[in-house]
């Protein structure tokens, strides 16, 4: 998405929301890519697999996420690796999100659209895939294992329905009403 898309969509935005000033109107602040990582600590191969899927999905380096408290039930300890996450901001953010409308969503098996009811009362909508080989950079052939992943759009918007409307004008396709 280029500089000119995005002022369209902002206008596009403004009018819609009925929004005096410009520096008032929703935007994307960031989107963040969370993978939990399954089995990371029998085998830390899978670590390893998964950072690298991830790495292809976004393009950028993912950071490692660790347990922040220890629970015995799951033989996990507090400091094991248990994820991994990436940031996306600017450029590769908007790419990204283009990739996800275009691309992804449309690649889902009986696609009727993106749940309305997804957001955290906050403006910032989670959507969440059972398995990453949607993404057009995953060969589902050199796949060992499946691997789920949940993806945030942190946004400006004050509440739900500015970003409920901010997503519409940007293409995301939600489900019907």
């Amino acid at each position: 998405m280029n500089n000119s898309e995005i002022t369209d969509l902002k206008k596009k935005v403004q009018e819609k929301l009925q929004i005096k000033h410009s520096y008032s109107v929703p935007q994307i602040k960031k989107i963040v890519v969370n993978m939990g990582v399954k089995d990371a600590l029998s085998d830390k191969k899978n670590i390893e697999l998964a950072k690298t899927a991830l790495i292809q999905i976004t393009g950028q380096k993912p950071k490692v996420t660790k347990a922040k408290k220890s629970i015995a039930s799951f033989k996990l300890r507090e400091g094991d690796v248990v994820g991994l996450m990436v940031t996306l901001r600017g450029k590769r953010m908007y790419d990204f999100y283009e990739k996800i409308v275009a691309i992804v969503l449309p690649r889902i098996r009986d696609f009727r659209g993106v749940s309305r009811s997804s957001f955290d009362k906050r403006g910032n909508y989670s959507l969440g895939f059972s398995e990453h080989t949607v993404f057009p950079e995953i060969d589902s052939g050199k796949v060992e294992k499946l691997q789920g992943l949940e993806i945030t759009f942190v946004t400006s918007a004050k509440n739900d329905e500015e970003a409920l409307l901010m997503l519409e004008a940007m293409n995301m396709p939600f489900q019907k009403a």
